[in-house]
């Protein structure tokens, strides 16, 4: 919802913003620009909220650098060939967005080890149950209690 969820910025806006270090993170992915206002995340970290973030890997370790406490959670597909199927049975992409796409996706996944859990998003009801399980285990001890 704009203005809520989201806030659209024309180009020359995002550039200024970026200029000003506006944004807790920010990349321009597949082409478009995205990111993150840090002045939205402060104002709900200040009234003692938590704040999940669906960003991509460079966004992840930029947040991370700034808020070390942070808790990056990395939503894997089961395979590649996974992805791609999905990718290619959206209908959506044309060849160069989808080979663009693979691309990133092979060098995110290279980067996973990095995070603190890694969901596998094979099953939807079960990756939504095994994220709901890695957020609660966090909001209530700090991620320490296993889980399988």
């Amino acid at each position: 919802m704009p203005g809520v969820t989201y806030h659209f910025l024309s180009d020359e806006e995002f550039d200024r913003r970026v200029a000003n270090g506006d944004f807790l993170e920010w990349a321009d992915v597949h082409g478009h620009k995205y990111g993150t206002l840090r002045s939205e995340v402060d104002r709900l970290i200040d009234a003692g909220k938590s704040v999940i973030l669906e960003i991509d890997v460079q966004g992840a370790f930029n947040v991370r650098r700034i808020y070390p406490d942070a808790v990056l959670i990395f939503i894997e597909p089961p395979s590649l060939e996974v992805l791609e199927s999905r990718l290619r049975g959206r209908g959506t992409e044309d060849e160069a967005s989808i080979e663009l796409r693979m691309r990133n996706a092979r060098h995110e996944m290279e980067l996973a080890d990095r995070y603190d859990e890694r969901v596998v998003n094979d099953d939807l009801a079960k990756a939504v149950s095994d994220l709901g399980d890695v957020l609660e285990r966090y909001e209530t001890d700090g991620g320490n209690s296993s889980w399988q």
